[in-house]
């Protein structure tokens, strides 16, 4: 339905009024808050800087202990190598006599741990071993356990005071109660649950 003419000249007209209503007030105070938000960002650290996303803990490869390099004797089978060390990371077509073993272990907020290992064969029979410082167990766990370290571990002692007070507690407790007053009521006999050996 089309609009009538003298209803498309009033519209012009509200039109041509409100540009003016437009620049002269709302443009001044969208400029404003611009610029007030742009001076106190500037002040303000922004989200990415507050908040840190969690990141997962990200171990590649398999884990070799000292202990488990040291077992390795010249001589041994690839089989045998294979269960003491696991299944290697990196194995070549071209090296078949060169197995690697590579470890990677990425936590937030602690350095990267990175460590290698190569084992060499000779036919079927372990040559040689190449590798980096490898931890031990126990310091590998205690590698891990950084996080937990920071925490102010809590005392686990008693004052004499609480002991005393602990002590006076159990002895109220342990005292006899007082006997309970007579009702002139006879007590009731129950016969045992169980019979005895004697009536079989």
């Amino acid at each position: 339905m089309p609009i009538p003419t003298p209803a498309r000249a009033l519209l012009r007209a509200l039109r041509a009024r409100s540009r003016p209503l437009l620049l002269t007030v709302c443009l001044p105070a969208v400029a404003a808050t611009q610029l007030a938000c742009s001076s106190l960002g500037d002040r303000l650290p922004s989200v990415s800087q507050v908040v840190t996303p969690y990141q997962i803990d990200v171990q590649q490869g398999n884990v070799i202990t000292r202990e488990q390099a040291e077992a390795l004797q010249p001589g041994m089978p690839r089989l045998q190598v294979r269960d003491l060390l696991g299944s290697p990371l990196l194995t070549s077509v071209f090296h078949a006599d060169r197995w690697d073993y590579v470890f990677t272990f990425k936590r937030q907020g602690q350095p990267l741990q990175q460590r290698k290992l190569a084992v060499f064969f000779r036919g079927d029979v372990l040559d040689r071993v190449e590798a980096d410082a490898l931890p031990s167990e126990a310091e590998f766990v205690a590698s891990l356990d950084g996080r937990r370290l920071l925490d102010k571990a809590p005392v686990l002692e008693a004052s004499e005071a609480q002991l005393q007070a602990f002590q006076a507690r159990n002895a109220r407790a342990a005292a006899p109660a007082a006997p309970a007053p007579a009702t002139g009521v006879a007590p009731v006999a129950y016969p045992p649950l169980e019979s005895t050996g004697a009536s079989r």
